[in-house]
């Protein structure tokens, strides 16, 4: 059974090097000038912007909540929690870790004196 096995190798082998020209998977990589510009090789890295029809199915992973973009510091925010997320380019960074705690608005939920 094994020198069965062994002779359909040998022979699945030899075809399959005659079919096939080794030299296609062989290619010397080739890369571009414009890869290795100083952004990593991202063009215009940063400046991507957000897809704003994207609000429609983002939710913050803590809360559940919809989100809001605030276009000024490229960020989602959630009123609720009161943290930011940041937005890279043009991908949202959803990670609870990497969020940003802001200050909520000066007249909300103030406890009172007793």
């Amino acid at each position: 059974m094994s020198q069965n096995v062994l002779r359909r190798l040998a022979t699945e082998y030899c075809s399959f090097n005659r079919c096939m020209n080794i030299r296609t998977f062989l290619r010397p990589l080739q890369i571009s000038e414009r890869n290795l510009s100083g952004s990593g090789g991202v063009k215009d890295a940063g400046k991507k912007p957000f897809d704003v029809s994207l609000l429609e199915f983002l939710v913050c992973p803590l809360s559940k909540k919809p989100l809001r973009y605030d276009e000024t510091t490229n960020e989602l925010i959630n009123e609720e929690l009161g943290i930011a997320y940041p937005i890279l380019d043009g991908i949202p960074n959803m990670i609870p870790q990497d969020a940003r705690l802001i200050k909520k608005t000066e007249g909300a939920e103030k406890p009172t004196p007793s």
